[in-house]
Protein backbone atom coordinates (compact mmCIF):
# COMPACT_ATOMS: atom_id res chain seq x y z
CA UNK A 1 0.00 0.00 0.00
CA UNK A 2 1.57 3.47 -1.00
CA UNK A 3 2.12 5.67 1.42
CA UNK A 4 -0.58 9.01 1.63
CA UNK A 5 0.96 12.11 0.48
CA UNK A 6 2.36 14.16 3.71
CA UNK A 7 3.96 17.53 2.61
CA UNK A 8 4.88 21.06 4.16
CA UNK A 9 6.64 24.44 3.59
CA UNK A 10 9.70 24.24 5.33
CA UNK A 11 10.77 27.30 4.19
CA UNK A 12 9.78 30.52 2.12
CA UNK A 13 13.02 32.22 0.60
CA UNK A 14 13.12 35.84 1.10
CA UNK A 15 15.45 38.12 -0.86
CA UNK A 16 17.56 40.33 1.27
CA UNK A 17 20.20 42.72 0.57
CA UNK A 18 22.98 41.48 3.49
CA UNK A 19 22.42 38.34 5.65
CA UNK A 20 23.91 39.87 8.45
CA UNK A 21 21.41 43.18 8.53
CA UNK A 22 18.43 40.55 8.13
CA UNK A 23 19.70 38.46 10.73
CA UNK A 24 20.04 41.40 13.42
CA UNK A 25 16.39 42.71 12.16
CA UNK A 26 14.73 39.87 12.52
CA UNK A 27 16.32 38.54 15.73
CA UNK A 28 16.45 41.78 17.47
CA UNK A 29 13.02 43.65 16.26
CA UNK A 30 11.05 40.32 15.90
CA UNK A 31 12.27 38.33 18.44
CA UNK A 32 12.78 35.80 15.97
CA UNK A 33 15.22 32.32 16.65
CA UNK A 34 18.46 32.40 14.46
CA UNK A 35 17.83 28.55 13.39
CA UNK A 36 20.88 28.15 11.24
CA UNK A 37 23.54 30.02 9.67
CA UNK A 38 26.36 27.73 7.51
CA UNK A 39 28.79 29.36 5.29
CA UNK A 40 28.55 27.58 1.80
CA UNK A 41 31.19 28.87 0.12
CA UNK A 42 31.66 31.37 -2.97
CA UNK A 43 29.46 34.34 -0.26
CA UNK A 44 26.71 32.17 0.37
CA UNK A 45 24.85 31.18 3.03
CA UNK A 46 22.11 28.71 4.47
CA UNK A 47 20.66 31.45 6.68
CA UNK A 48 17.25 29.99 8.85
CA UNK A 49 15.32 32.27 10.96
CA UNK A 50 11.56 31.34 12.53
CA UNK A 51 9.03 32.88 15.17
CA UNK A 52 9.42 32.02 18.69
CA UNK A 53 7.68 28.53 19.28
CA UNK A 54 6.85 28.31 14.96
CA UNK A 55 4.74 25.18 13.44
CA UNK A 56 7.98 24.69 11.36
CA UNK A 57 7.52 27.04 8.61
CA UNK A 58 11.28 29.01 8.39
CA UNK A 59 12.29 31.86 6.66
CA UNK A 60 15.32 31.03 4.67
CA UNK A 61 17.43 34.68 4.14
CA UNK A 62 19.00 34.79 0.66
CA UNK A 63 21.18 37.31 -0.21
CA UNK A 64 20.50 38.68 -3.42
CA UNK A 65 23.55 38.54 -5.67
CA UNK A 66 22.40 39.75 -9.11
CA UNK A 67 21.12 43.08 -10.48
CA UNK A 68 17.26 41.36 -10.86
CA UNK A 69 17.22 40.04 -7.54
CA UNK A 70 18.60 43.46 -5.81
CA UNK A 71 15.11 44.68 -7.45
CA UNK A 72 13.48 42.18 -5.89
CA UNK A 73 14.38 43.10 -2.62
CA UNK A 74 11.08 44.33 -0.42
CA UNK A 75 8.94 43.84 -3.19
CA UNK A 76 8.61 40.12 -4.07
CA UNK A 77 5.24 40.34 -4.33
CA UNK A 78 5.00 43.68 -6.10
CA UNK A 79 3.46 45.83 -3.14
CA UNK A 80 1.21 43.67 -1.09
CA UNK A 81 1.77 42.13 2.01
CA UNK A 82 4.04 39.29 1.16
CA UNK A 83 4.08 37.41 5.17
CA UNK A 84 1.34 36.77 7.49
CA UNK A 85 3.05 36.75 11.07
CA UNK A 86 -0.05 35.15 12.97
CA UNK A 87 0.60 35.39 17.12
CA UNK A 88 -1.48 34.61 20.11
CA UNK A 89 -1.12 37.70 21.32
CA UNK A 90 -1.38 40.77 19.48
CA UNK A 91 -0.89 43.57 21.62
CA UNK A 92 2.37 42.16 23.42
CA UNK A 93 3.85 41.58 20.33
CA UNK A 94 2.48 45.17 18.47
CA UNK A 95 3.70 46.88 21.55
CA UNK A 96 7.45 44.81 21.58
CA UNK A 97 7.89 45.38 17.90
CA UNK A 98 7.07 49.21 18.68
CA UNK A 99 9.33 49.81 21.08
CA UNK A 100 12.46 48.03 18.77
CA UNK A 101 11.65 50.16 16.28
CA UNK A 102 9.45 48.50 13.48
CA UNK A 103 7.43 50.71 11.13
CA UNK A 104 4.00 50.28 10.90
CA UNK A 105 2.40 51.48 8.06
CA UNK A 106 -1.18 51.89 9.97
CA UNK A 107 -2.61 51.58 13.56
CA UNK A 108 -3.82 48.21 14.46
CA UNK A 109 -7.39 47.47 13.50
CA UNK A 110 -10.21 45.03 14.33
CA UNK A 111 -11.45 42.92 11.30
CA UNK A 112 -13.94 40.23 11.11
CA UNK A 113 -11.62 37.63 11.31
CA UNK A 114 -9.02 39.11 13.59
CA UNK A 115 -6.95 41.74 15.03
CA UNK A 116 -4.41 42.94 12.26
CA UNK A 117 -1.66 45.80 11.53
CA UNK A 118 0.77 46.19 8.25
CA UNK A 119 4.18 46.52 9.29
CA UNK A 120 7.36 46.77 7.06
CA UNK A 121 10.72 45.09 7.63
CA UNK A 122 14.20 46.23 7.01
CA UNK A 123 13.91 46.57 3.26
CA UNK A 124 10.18 47.81 3.07
CA UNK A 125 8.50 43.85 2.73
CA UNK A 126 5.11 44.41 3.92
CA UNK A 127 3.80 42.16 6.42
CA UNK A 128 0.65 41.49 8.33
CA UNK A 129 1.20 40.72 12.16
CA UNK A 130 -2.48 39.16 12.87
CA UNK A 131 -4.09 37.19 15.99
CA UNK A 132 -7.11 35.58 14.34
CA UNK A 133 -10.54 35.38 16.03
CA UNK A 134 -10.93 31.80 18.03
CA UNK A 135 -13.47 31.06 15.48
CA UNK A 136 -11.31 31.53 12.70
CA UNK A 137 -8.17 30.40 14.30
Amino acid sequence: MPKPVQQQIGNVALVVENYDDAIAFYTQKLQFTLLEDTDLGGGKRWVQVSPPNSNGTHLLLAQASSEEQFHAVGNQTGGRVFLFLQTNDFWRDYKLMKSNGVLFLEEPRIEEYGTVVVFEDLYGTKWDLLQLNDATG
